[in-house]
């Protein structure tokens, strides 16, 4: 600046402001999703735990942030936790169908782990109105999942 190069300071300060705009809406959830499918959960908790308010967060990075999270308290078997993020996740925009469906269908299983019914129910009806864009394999899931649905509820029902 002490040589009246203005164009270049302000493209430095461009620059810099950028880089740390990019920091608070992307934040390190790349480096995380890496480190969960390498089943680095620990790793991938601590990436995560850097974002300080993931309400900044851009709302396709929250819904990952969510997603990630949710997997990570389920591998530790915390699953209020977990349902609380997987219905996050699903608020939020996630890059295919076939996610956004698997969100939806992990709260509802775990849903009926905790015995809440009718709030499995109303997940696995919101899964099955996706069905038509998901993979073979989540179909067979959402149906594994409705079976388990309707054993519960006669079970209940008999009661």
């Amino acid at each position: 600046m002490y040589q009246h190069t203005y164009e270049l300071v302000g493209v430095a300060v461009i620059f810099i402001v950028m880089l740390l705009w990019g920091y608070f809406k992307e934040g390190p959830i790349i480096l995380a999703a890496k480190s969960f499918h390498n089943k680095d959960y620990d790793k991938a908790d601590a990436l995560l735990k850097q974002i300080r308010n993931p309400d900044l967060l851009s709302k396709k990075r929250r819904g990952f942030y969510e997603f990630i999270m949710g997997g990570i308290c389920l591998q530790r078997q915390d699953f209020e936790e977990a349902s609380a993020h997987y219905e996050l996740a699903a608020q939020y925009p996630l890059r295919t169908a076939n996610d956004h469906v698997a969100a939806l269908v992990h709260v509802a299983n775990i849903s009926i782990r905790l015995g809440n019914f009718e709030k499995a129910a109303t997940y696995l009806q919101l899964a099955k109105e996706k069905e038509e864009q998901v993979t073979a394999k989540m179909k067979a899931v959402i149906e594994k999942i409705e079976m388990e649905l309707e054993r519960k509820n006669l079970g209940k029902n008999q009661e």
